[in-house]
């Protein structure tokens, strides 16, 4: 039975507890689970929140920092927010985010809001040496721990493998820790604008694991990287519904890995940055498994 796409937007709506200021609640669906739900999708809804309770378009997110205290399952979540400074120019908002199933904390994000001002602009960013996305190699194979076909945050996702191995099959090699792919969400996220809705990139930036496992090659067995933080920085708005997205590491050590991101559209645009740090864990199991991401 084909399961039907699922939306992001509307699986990370918040809604505001009108009796509680700064209080509010979402219902997240397993769609966009890897073993529990993407960090990048928990970002997404703390940042919905912080939205909703600035109540105010003229200001977008420029800037947001997840610190991830404990795993956070799909279900009820519960989002507190607290506005630290509204000014003219920006806003800082942080949020709490808990699974209401679970004690203790599952998730803190601090983000910086801002207002577009005329400033002289500066832009070195260089596109990759990849194929652009036509000439892309699609990420979905027969191969039986594809996590681009076992995860079910890929299904809502198209991919293309841009740069890296099929790290997933059994005869591929190690090499520099570097993964690029493009994405596309089957169901598209757009504002009112008809510009890609930034809240949408968290999910994307959140898939650097994948560049550690290209780094350490198959000699480092199965293991998968749950986000210790991440960092995404919002640089400028698209209209691109298929993103580049270049991963890589640059140290891994002492069960705990670094990563950056870019994020490109398809008209060679820098569209966002992150960073994140990451642990590196064994399968609890001896059995082949696909990776987080």
């Amino acid at each position: 039975m084909t399961q039907p796409i699922a939306d992001l937007s509307a699986d990370t709506r918040v809604v505001s507890l009108a009796a509680a200021p700064g209080w509010y609640t979402a219902e997240l669906p397993d769609h966009w689970n890897f073993r529990t739900p993407s960090g990048g999708v928990l970002m997404t809804t703390a940042l919905r929140a912080m939205e909703a309770e600035l109540a105010d378009d003229s200001f977008a997110v420029a800037s947001a920092t997840t610190v991830f205290c404990s795993p956070v399952p799909h279900g009820p979540l519960e989002i507190r927010v607290e506005v630290l400074r509204r000014g003219n120019a920006a806003a800082q908002l942080r949020a709490a985010l808990t699974s209401t199933s679970l004690p203790g904390p599952g998730l803190e994000v601090s983000a910086t809001f801002v207002r577009k001002r005329e400033f002289a602009d500066l832009d070195q960013a260089a596109f990759p040496d990849v194929p652009l996305v036509a000439d892309a190699a699609d990420a979905v194979d027969d191969a039986p721990h594809n996590p681009h076909t076992r995860a079910p945050f890929f299904r809502h996702i198209d991919v293309r493998i841009a740069m890296g191995e099929r790290w997933w099959q059994d005869d591929w090699n190690g090499g520099e820790a570097r993964y690029a792919r493009w994405m596309r969400y089957k169901t598209p996220q757009r504002r009112a604008d008809s510009s890609l809705d930034a809240l949408c990139l968290p999910p994307l930036a959140d898939t650097m694991p994948a560049a550690v496992v290209q780094g350490l090659g198959p000699s480092a067995g199965w293991f998968f990287a749950p986000s210790l933080d991440l960092t995404v920085h919002f640089l400028q708005p698209t209209t691109s519904e298929w993103l580049l997205v270049l991963a890589y590491s640059r140290l891994a050590r002492n069960g705990n890995a670094t990563g950056e991101v870019e994020i490109w559209s398809e008209d060679k645009k820098l569209i966002a940055y992150g960073n994140q740090m990451m642990m590196l864990r064994r399968w609890p199991r001896r059995a082949k498994a696909a990776t987080s991401d």
